[in-house]
């Protein structure tokens, strides 16, 4: 046996050894969830996918199979650090009701050993099968080879066979999350790469199944241009008669209403050809939402619906994030609709989750003429507001945590929003503006949770996520103060349950 089969045997013994060892916690960490529920600690959400321990991140494999949705996501169970990515796994029906999460899905071979990374899911004859891409990383050479998996009964997912063994001629090893699709009866997949040139360059590739296995088509053209260095992420969505990609362009300058975090997560809306391998007639690049913490989004499209759940995190941020003191890191979003109107998306909270709210304990708000309001607001609330702004040029919303506060200001002469992070004490701050039209009523839905709140502006025409971490465990209060009165305020505020989780 010469020196590079030795080395080829000890890895494979490492590989095996450390495979053995997750399968052996597997158990211990089912347990360990299971005991973790309900979450206790006070900046855990109630009304928010996250978990007791751990590193959360991508929503991954997504899909719909006997009456639930199936619902993966990225998850590091041994600590707060992006290693040793596994897939947790939960299942509902009603986006109200989940199964425990479970580890479902962990490296176990040279060929995901350094990570099971984010990838899609799809029901197969009665089954749920994921397609991900696996991580393995030897000599500083990364191998990115693309896998199927099977769902089983215990919870775990059995690796099936790799379709693609690795990045293809002119591709770094920056290949993975792949996102299936159907056209016309036939099945592709669109992939997130970098382009191997001498300024690396972000793009996607789009593969279709045929006889003989999956076919390279290439990369999709679009009108983009010097647009990143890596696209993470993508989604490839039919509207209609319209096609939407979604992706995640990293290393994109910002902008001063735009592009404000250190990655960016949004779309392009046009006409996908497959024949020319163009997205034609393209929309400019959209953000998906504009507040301080979404990426990664994964979409499923089911019964004429498009559901989106996104990761409420950032990349490289993690600094910002306290929980990791506490053992965890990291939310899910809300499930949003997604609607494509006029090449531009809106985001609306999935009508299931009205199942939350609490009747009898609601408040109303109306109020005529005042330039000043205040609304104690509960332990998780929704809230959802027309402010019809008569000779009002400025009206600010803000969440004060005691002396702590987020604050969200428009200017209607600027057209612009502004979200600022900076009283709040704890975690992540800085400020976000972007520009969003307002005639005469300014629209608001807000989901606050104990530490994830989601704007809604406009009926889902612009979304904002963030985190927030209040010092002092109270309720936060919802004032309302413009420069000038009000004509109108109306709308009303739920207390909101929190998520139900059984084994």
């Amino acid at each position: 046996m010469n020196e590079n089969e030795n080395k080829s045997k000890g890895k494979r013994s490492v590989v095996t050894i450390v495979a053995a060892v997750l399968c052996v916690i597997c158990g211990y960490l089912t347990a360990k969830v299971a005991a973790g529920f309900p979450l206790t600690d006070r900046w855990h959400n109630r009304f928010h996918l996250e978990m007791p321990f751990g590193l959360i991140n991508d929503p991954n494999g997504m899909t719909f199979a006997n009456g639930e949705y199936h619902i993966f996501y990225q998850w590091n169970p041994l600590g707060c650090e992006h290693k040793n990515k596994c897939w947790a796994h939960v299942k509902t029906r009603d986006f109200v009701h989940y199964s425990l999460p479970e580890l479902s899905l962990w490296p176990s071979d040279e060929h995901d050993k350094d990570g099971c990374y984010s990838g899609c899911g799809f029901t197969e004859k009665g089954e749920v099968r994921v397609f991900y891409t696996c991580n393995a990383k030897n000599d500083g050479v990364r191998t990115p080879a693309q896998r199927l998996g099977t769902l089983q009964a215990d919870g775990h997912v059995e690796k099936d066979e790799i379709v693609v063994p690795d990045s293809p001629e002119g591709i770094t090893g920056h290949f993975r999350d792949p996102y299936l699709f159907h056209r016309h009866g036939k099945r592709y997949f669109v992939i997130g790469a970098q382009a191997d040139e001498e300024k690396a360059r972000g793009t996607v590739l789009i593969y279709k199944e045929t006889k003989d296995g999956w076919q390279n088509l290439g990369e999709l053209k679009t009108r983009l241009q010097d647009f990143g260095y890596m696209w993470e992420c993508p989604n490839m969505l039919h509207f209609g008669s319209y096609d939407a990609l979604i992706f995640c362009p990293q290393g994109l300058e910002a902008r001063e209403f735009d592009r404000q975090n250190i990655y960016q997560a949004g779309y392009i809306a046009g006409h996908l050809s497959l024949d020319s391998m163009d997205m034609m007639q393209h929309t400019k690049f959209q953000e998906l939402d504009h507040g301080f913490d979404f990426y990664a989004p994964q979409v499923i499209q089911h019964e004429g619906r498009h559901i989106m759940i996104g990761w409420m995190g950032m990349p490289d941020k993690d600094a910002e994030y306290p929980t990791s003191e506490k053992g965890w890191m990291y939310s899910l979003t809300l499930p949003r609709v997604l609607t494509l109107r006029q090449g531009h998306i809106f985001s609306r909270p999935a009508a299931e989750l009205k199942a939350l709210r609490i009747e009898s304990t609601a408040i109303d708000i109306d109020a005529d003429m005042e330039s000043s309001i205040l609304t104690r607001l509960f332990d998780g609330s929704e809230v959802l507001l027309d402010i019809t702004l008569g000779k009002a040029q400025k009206v600010t919303m803000t969440l004060a945590y005691g002396l702590e506060k987020t604050v969200f200001s428009y200017d209607r002469a600027t057209q612009v929003m502004t979200i600022d992070r900076t009283g709040m004490k704890n975690g992540g701050r800085g400020v976000r503006r972007f520009k969003m039209f307002v005639d005469k009523v300014l629209s608001l839905q807000m989901f606050v949770d104990r530490a994830a709140v989601e704007a809604f502006f406009q009926h889902g025409e612009d979304v904002a996520s963030m985190l927030v971490f209040p010092e002092k465990n109270i309720r936060p209060e919802l004032r309302i103060e413009a420069d000038a009165a009000l004509e109108t305020v109306t709308g009303r505020v739920w207390e909101l349950d929190a998520f139900r989780f059984n084994p």
